[in-house]
């Protein structure tokens, strides 16, 4: 089971019922946040969570609404009593923002290991997901990121006992592992069945629409994308200023055939978001116009 929670929806400014766009994903026992946001902690500390078992930080930029709190987050995981490190991840100047942000918290019981990227796109795989980051179109560099599980084929029993495969590597097979055993060489394509679905999830905002959101959000469980602007009036600053409008997303979410979406970063001066929802749906009925803490099981099919 993969539990995906918005921890804020807000854009540019925190609101006294609005806290600035946060994304947590727990799987496993572990925990990814993506965006960090002033006031996530306080919306975690509502939702009765824990800064404990994130494991993980992954930023989409370096604008001052999605890593602002950074510093009272660690400090936080830090009077948690938590020793294991912590894995930071985001585009190039991750380094230097963060060094910039820690001079308020230089001293942690943990160690903080920075992973910066560039280019289009990059690839991580820890703690049993892949996480892509891919390059979108903002103001700044700025990255989308896919979170996915891959789920392996059914155990075949019957095919392992007609080609003699030993019981004593059964499990490893299914594990992934290539075996040699004197001259006979045992591979776990001889006994597993095709790949079943996994589970997919997709955020990015800040953006103006481009292809590679589509592409990447193609077969998404949830697709979690920027509705900055509910007004079509509001179009050419949303142009100008390279963010994309409710109906925009719905579009992507239309165009990649998503099983959902939810819309985040919602301007300051949008007030109640859900008055855009009947526009929206027209566009893709499957859409959520979320609040704060709104949150979703994603579990694999059976």
């Amino acid at each position: 089971m993969v539990d995906v929670t918005l921890l804020g929806t807000g854009g540019m400014m925190p609101l006294p019922y609005r806290w600035l766009t946060s994304l947590m994903v727990r799987y496993n026992g572990s925990s990814l946040l993506i965006d960090c946001g002033e006031g996530t902690q306080i919306a975690m500390r509502e939702r009765g969570w824990s800064p404990n078992p994130i494991d993980v930080i992954c930023f989409t930029h370096y604008h001052a609404d999605h890593i602002s709190g950074l510093p009272g987050l660690l400090l936080d995981m830090a009077n948690s009593d938590r020793t294991a490190p912590v894995t930071i991840i985001g585009p190039r100047g991750l380094e230097r923002v963060v060094s910039g942000l820690r001079v308020i918290a230089p001293e942690l019981p943990f160690e903080v290991v920075l992973k910066e990227f560039s280019g289009n796109e990059e690839t991580f795989e820890m703690f049993g997901y892949r996480l892509k980051a891919f390059r979108v179109n903002h103001s700044i560099t700025c990255y989308g990121y896919t979170f996915e599980i891959d789920r392996a084929g059914r155990f075949d029993k019957t095919a392992a006992e007609q080609k003699n495969i030993p019981l004593q590597f059964w499990s490893r097979l299914q594990k992934g592992e290539i075996i040699t055993d004197g001259d006979v060489t045992y591979e776990p394509s001889m006994v597993m069945g095709p790949d079943r679905k996994g589970i997919k999830i997709i955020y990015c905002t800040d953006t103006r629409p481009v292809p590679v959101i589509t592409e990447n959000a193609a077969g998404s469980d949830l697709c979690i994308l920027e509705g900055m602007y509910g007004d079509e009036e509001e179009a050419a600053k949303a142009l100008k200023k390279k963010h994309m409008t409710m109906q925009e997303a719905a579009q992507i979410a239309a165009d990649a055939d998503v099983a959902e979406l939810w819309l985040t970063h919602f301007s300051p001066s949008m007030g109640r978001a859900d008055r855009y929802a009947n526009a929206v749906k027209n566009i893709f009925p499957r859409t959520v116009i979320p609040k704060d803490g709104e949150t979703m099981e994603l579990n694999f099919e059976e």
